[in-house]
């Protein structure tokens, strides 16, 4: 998929979060998203995709520290925080709503 041929990109350190939120944006929804105006959104199917977006979010940014010093990965609350709530769902929502 489009984030495995990227991971180079958003596992750098020398380009910013807010670039690598704009390449996921422009790069990884419109692939993943592919015809989804068509296809019924299922609960099953809105998990996958939910889970799939957090993933991508968690391996491109940074993990998270916590106040002992130890490292660990973000939750789904705290990558929800960086997306500012658009997720990819609510993309193929608009999506449907443009047509």
């Amino acid at each position: 998929m489009a984030c495995h041929v990227h991971k180079k990109l958003f596992t750098s350190k020398l380009i910013s979060r807010n670039v690598k939120l704009q390449i996921c944006n422009t790069l990884i929804r419109p692939t993943v998203s592919y015809a989804s105006e068509i296809r019924a959104l299922k609960e099953s199917m809105i998990n996958k995709l939910m889970i799939f977006e957090r993933g991508i979010m968690r391996e491109t940014f940074d993990p998270a520290r916590t106040d002992d010093g130890y490292w660990r990965i973000k939750t789904n609350q705290e990558t929800n925080e960086i997306l500012k709530g658009q997720n990819i769902i609510r993309f193929i929502k608009k999506q449907r709503l443009n047509l």
